[in-house]
Formats: structure tokens, C-alpha cells, sequence
């Protein structure tokens, strides 16, 4: 076991006095050590439970013979943190908790894991870690949000409180309407109910194996989801010192393709491609952001959730058959799209765990015969405006797929958000939102405000958005984040001015600005950045260190 370095030999007494402290008697001296990574957080609605549901792991992990070892993750709630300097934290926690994980497991040489998270950052976070430390391990997250009901009956989720904010300054609702949503739409525990960037992820752990089947879409809070905790706890207590399921021998290069399929079929969080290019890296198989599009032209789109379809939410695809029903019937259009032989933690194939699953509402998840796209929920658009690519979630478009119209150039969130709140953003503009990139923000803020302003302002088939920052998963309309290279670094859509003509179209992968080299090349002379001034000392070390978005803002030393 790993964990003899630190339990075994006369010369571990000291380490083994220790342990005795926290509890151990001899007998657990020959048992496996098992590190329970929870992100455990009062504020954040996915995670203040998780207390509770990691006592239920831990019982269960010593039921089955081992020994478990809680700690603890940070995490950011992307929603409370939203239009704000925090915000400025939220992309950068990702790399503190990557190293938490490393540290504890590693400095403790623990033998194997189970990674409790729910929500957005934490989950790629503690997937980067995990597969730094490389020791059989299980991911069984928290589960997502029940959907509200507004006034009319209709489905709220998060993203319906960010509209209303919009909808409420141009009078579409009154002042009680505002508060009953604001009371309702994110009704209790859990990770918000749509697929956004936290259920996006957590489907992505199960489309790669490293979850066990319905860890994406049962419910928190329910009795089915504590069931699933505890087969991941006999589940890890099995397989704990088989190195057959160390996470590298199961998020490889076969199951990050299948997860960017899945992603494809689902139309998930534009998020996922910054996280997937992250942990591609990590496991050693790094995705080539401009083979998605490959993956994208022929992977159908059969499965929209809010907030691409407001009223679908993720409890609706739990019951219409769950992840397992949206991998099947593509495999039944084409088997070559996925790779059915991957290993899944619980020591099935791919394959032969979804088999025999069916859709049992087609009015939610749909046939390939019936799908909304032929093409996927994601694309990646490339031109002069974006030599090393953005992306774009096709699923939320809202309007035409082509557009073309005036630059209108804000160099923060803060300035956008002003700017289309007192009017300034008319209908045909392409809103350009810079400097809020990985090492411009710095942090890479979402952008879930200014889009949610646009379409509570009625515009969001009638305006565009590119940025260099990120979206929330909760974004629709003609949204285009991760622009690369980023403005903080001379990319194109730090030389754009008020005014320029930027023509879109996602059918062509395309993006690009009506200026000629000569043009190009002179505001690339003309520009000055002297960076931004930021008095946190970890978001200056952030800085130094991040790579732009097509690199997944990594740091490198």
C-alpha cells in the first residue's frame, strides 16, 4: 500500500503515534487509507449538505474494511461571486483546489480517493488534482437543484433570477414578480438545475467513467442519491489498491473524447471546454481545441436543458433515462463516435454500462432521427479575430447563426454592464467585452450579468457578445467568450474600436473583423497594455503564471 510509507516499519512509530490520535487502533494499521476530498461550504446551495453526506460516505467506507480520512476543499458559489471583483477569484480557486488535493494525498500517501464536489470550479479542480496524485479514485458529487415554479407555473432556475433583473428595469415585470422569482428560483440544495457549468462537469465524470452511472442527474437531497454514496464508498473500498482503476487508466484519451461527445449531444457549458482542455493536460492526452470542431459537425444535438430550453431542466432528463439514454442512442446512430471499450470505474465498459438504457421521454431526450441539431451543442470559431479560437454554445443561440454589425468596445465587465443598462448596446451592435481574459481580468470573469441584461432587454436575438472572459453556464443568446489570444496579451479584440464591422458565422466555424492587414498591423504598433494594476498578492502570482483559454488557463511555471 502506498500507505506504508507512512504506517508500517519501527521506524514509522512517530507517524503511527500520531494517527493514533485522530483514532486508529492497531487493526486499522493494515486496513487502506482512503482520502475523502469535500467541498463542504455553508454559502454555496450545492455544497452547505455535503457535511452530512460525507459522514454517510465515511461510515460506509469503514463498513467495508478501510479507513477514511476526510479533508477539505475550498470552493466560489459563480453566482454570488457574479458582477463583482470576486468574480476575479472564481477561475483562479480551480488551481487551489487542484493543489490541495495533490498536497494532502501526496504529503499523507494515501491509497486511494473519493472527490465530493458539486459546483462548477470544483469539480475540474479536484479532477486536475486527482490525476496529479493518480491513485484509484471515485467522483460522487453532491447532485443537482430541483427547478422552481414562478407564478405561472413555469420553471425557474437560476438564470430565470438573472433575467428578471433586465426584464424588471424595462418593466416587462412588476416588483412582486421580481421577489417571487427571487424566492423561488433556486428552491434548495444542490447544483443549479439546469445544465450549467456545475451539472455540465458533473455529467462529464460520468460520461468518462470516473463516476458511477446517475451521479450527473439524481437529485440531491433525495434517498437516491444517498444510495449512490454509499456504492461509491463499497465501491472504493473494492478497488482501492487494484491499480487497474488508477484515474490515469481511466480519464485517458479514449474518455475525454467520449466526454466531449456527450458534451456535443448535451450542449453543455461553454465552461467545459476551458476545464476539458485543463484536464486533458493533466492526464496526460491534451485535447487540440481545433479538432472539436471534428467532434462537433458529427455528434447530433439531442438533448437541450436550460437554459437553451427554459422549462427542461435536469431533473426532466433524469427521468427521461439519465446520461446513460443520450450515450446509447448515439451510440446507435454511430459507434465509431464513441469509444464503448473505455474502462468505467465501476469496472464495466462504457458500452456494457449503457446498453440496455432507453429514452423513456423523447419529448425530452431525442432521437438522432429527431435531434434539434445535426451538429453539436459547441463549436469553436477561429479567424482574424481569434487566431487561436473561442467558443461559442451553439445550444443557447438565440436568433440567427450568422450576424454581422458595429463593434461597440468596453474595456471591463463593469463598463458593459453600465453601457447596456442606460441603453447604449441597440439592436445590430456586437458588443465587445475585453480585457477580462485569464491574465487580464485577471481570473477570467463570467459573464452571466451583461448577457442576462441583454436578454431581459428584449435583444438577445438582436445583439452579440464576444469576450475574452468566460460565460456562465447559465448564458444564452449569441454569446462568444474565450477569445484567444486575449486583449492582455495583443490578441485582435484588444485592437477592435467602436465602429468596426464583425462578421459571425458559427455554420462556418468563422469570426473576423473588416480590417485589412496594413490596418491590423498599424493598431498592433499603436497599442500599449501596461497591464492591471491588482493588490491581491494571488491574483498577481496568477497572473505571471496563466495561459490564454485555448491553452485551458493553466499556469505554467
Amino acid at each position: 500500500m502506498r500507505s506504508d510509507n507512512i504506517k508500517k516499519g519501527y521506524t514509522k512509530t512517530p507517524h503511527r503515534s500520531l494517527l493514533r490520535a485522530t483514532g486508529l487502533r492497531d487493526e486499522d494499521f493494515d486496513k487502506p487509507f482512503i482520502g475523502v476530498a469535500n467541498s463542504f461550504i455553508e454559502i454555496i446551495p450545492g455544497h452547505f449538505f455535503l457535511d452530512k453526506y460525507s459522514k454517510i460516505l465515511k461510515d460506509e467506507i469503514r463498513k467495508n474494511g478501510c479507513v477514511p480520512f476526510e479533508f477539505n476543499c475550498i470552493g466560489v458559489d459563480d453566482g454570488i461571486a457574479m458582477g463583482h471583483g470576486g468574480m476575479l477569484y472564481s477561475l483562479p480557486s480551480r488551481e487551489i483546489i487542484a493543489n490541495s488535493v495533490e498536497t494532502v494525498m501526496n504529503a499523507h500517501c494515501l491509497d486511494a480517493l473519493v472527490c465530493m464536489p458539486n459546483c462548477d470550479k470544483i469539480v475540474p479542480g479536484m479532477l486536475m488534482g486527482a490525476l496529479r496524485v493518480n491513485v484509484p479514485t471515485i467522483f460522487i458529487s453532491g447532485g443537482p437543484m430541483a427547478a422552481g415554479v414562478g407564478l405561472r407555473g413555469e420553471a425557474l432556475d437560476l438564470n430565470s433570477a438573472f433575467e428578471a433583473v433586465g426584464a424588471y428595469e424595462t418593466k416587462q415585470i412588476d416588483e412582486k414578480e421580481l421577489k417571487h422569482i427571487e424566492c423561488n428560483a433556486c428552491p434548495g440544495g444542490g447544483s443549479c438545475s439546469g445544465m450549467f457549468t456545475a451539472n455540465s462537469m458533473n455529467t462529464l465524470c460520468e460520461a468518462m467513467g470516473v463516476a458511477l452511472e446517475g451521479n450527473g442527474t439524481i437529485l440531491a437531497l433525495t434517498k437516491e442519491r444517498e444510495e449512490l454514496i454509499r456504492k461509491a464508498a463499497k465501491r472504493i473500498c473494492q478497488i482501492a489498491l487494484d491499480e487497474r482503476y488508477k484515474i490515469k487508466n481511466i480519464i485517458n484519451t479514449k474518455s475525454i473524447h467520449n466526454a466531449m461527445v456527450v458534451d456535443m449531444a448535451m450542449g453543455g457549458s461553454s465552461n467545459t471546454i476551458l476545464h476539458m482542455l485543463a484536464i486533458s493536460r493533466e492526464a496526460g492526452a491534451p485535447l487540440d481545441i481545433a479538432k472539436l470542431n471534428d467532434i462537433s459537425r458529427s455528434v447530433p444535438h439531442i438533448a437541450k436543458i436550460a437554459p437553451s430550453l427554459p422549462n427542461v431542466h435536469m431533473e426532466d432528463i433524469a427521468k427521461a433515462g439519465g446520461l446513460s439514454a443520450v450515450i446509447n442512442e448515439i451510440a446507435k446512430f454511430d459507434d465509431k463516435l464513441l469509444n464503448l471499450d473505455a474502462l468505467t470505474i465501476s469496472g464495466e465498459s462504457l458500452g456494457d454500462r449503457v446498453k440496455n438504457a432507453e429514452i423513456l421521454d423523447q419529448n425530452i431526450i431525442h432521437t438522432v432521427s429527431n435531434a434539434y441539431s445535426k451538429v453539436g451543442g459547441l463549436a469553436i470559431l477561429f479567424g482574424n479575430l481569434a487566431e487561436q479560437g473561442c467558443v461559442i454554445k451553439t445550444a443557447g443561440i438565440v436568433g440567427s447563426r450568422q450576424f454581422s454589425g458595429k463593434a461597440i468596445c468596453f474595456n471591463s465587465q463593469d463598463e458593459a454592464i453600465e453601457g447596456i443598462s442606460s441603453g447604449k448596446v441597440k439592436k445590430g451592435d456586437v458588443v465587445v467585452l475585453r480585457y477580462e481574459g485569464p491574465k487580464g481580468g485577471p481570473g477570467m470573469q463570467e459573464m452571466l450579468s451583461p448577457t442576462s441584461l441583454i436578454m431581459g432587454r428584449g435583444l438577445g436575438a438582436d445583439v452579440a457578445l464576444i469576450t475574452d472572459g468566460r460565460f456562465s453556464g447559465a448564458t444564452r443568446g449569441l454569446s462568444i467568450g474565450h477569445v484567444s489570444p486575449e486583449a492582455a496579451e495583443g490578441g485582435m479584440i484588444g485592437l477592435l474600436k467602436d465602429g468596426d464591422i464583425i462578421d459571425i458565422d458559427v455554420d462556418k466555424y468563422s469570426i473576423n473583423v473588416r480590417l485589412s492587414d496594413d490596418e491590423i498591423n498599424a493598431r498592433k504598433k499603436e497599442w500599449k497594455y501596461a497591464g492591471k494594476k491588482v493588490d491581491s498578492r494571488w491574483l498577481r502570482q496568477y497572473q505571471k503564471l496563466v495561459t490564454n483559454a485555448s491553452n485551458g488557463a493553466i499556469l505554467e511555471a
